[in-house]
């Protein structure tokens, strides 16, 4: 499943994330008072790549139970289709009540299966909203490397670095909300 796919990319990229921002802030100690600020904002990117992390672990989470819904859904489909025929073969058997049973319960699962999409859509808006403090993160400290004085450059490489990988992550968001199972086509 290519959902599947994206998410573990996501949350690959988090962890690159995590270790770069902890080698970053070991470089902003040796570079002393001049990188504080890009000290602090390498550990604010730690937190996010752990954030990030949860956010991908509650929209698996999601995703695992709308599958597990519409499976649910379509056994429905099929059974209500099957009490249908035999309705009609029978007209005065149990079959006609059990039938509008069975349809009352379609409707449960089926509102039930629509709030979950909904609230998938929302995990995912606030994946990109974490993303987005991510890349304000990134840029900062591109701004903050610039202070580093004779560790402007290494300090510069890995904003960089950050930056595109925050980039890679909207990639991957982006292919997420692009996919049918969030466009629901």
């Amino acid at each position: 499943m290519r959902i599947n796919e994206e998410i573990k990319r996501v949350v690959s990229v988090s962890f690159k994330i995590n270790i770069m921002a902890l080698n970053a802030i070991f470089l902003a100690k040796r570079a002393g008072t001049a990188a504080l600020g890009f000290g602090v904002l390498s550990n604010e990117l730690r937190v996010f790549s752990q954030d990030l992390r949860n956010c991908m672990e509650s929209l698996t989470d999601l995703i695992h139970g709308c599958v597990g819904e519409v499976s649910i859904v379509l056994q429905d489909i099929r059974f209500t289709r099957l009490l249908g025929e035999a309705a009609q073969l029978a007209p005065a058997s149990a079959a006609p009540a059990i039938l509008a049973q069975r349809e009352a319960e379609n409707d449960m699962h089926a509102h039930k299966l629509a709030a979950l999409r909904n609230q998938l859509k929302r995990a995912l808006e606030d994946a990109f909203q974490i993303v987005e403090l991510g890349g304000v993160l990134a840029k900062s400290a591109k701004i903050e490397a610039a202070y580093g004085q004779s560790f402007a450059a290494p300090l510069a490489q890995v904003s960089g670095e950050f930056d595109g990988i925050v980039e890679e992550i909207r990639s991957s968001l982006e292919s997420l909300r692009r996919s049918a199972f969030f466009t629901g086509h």
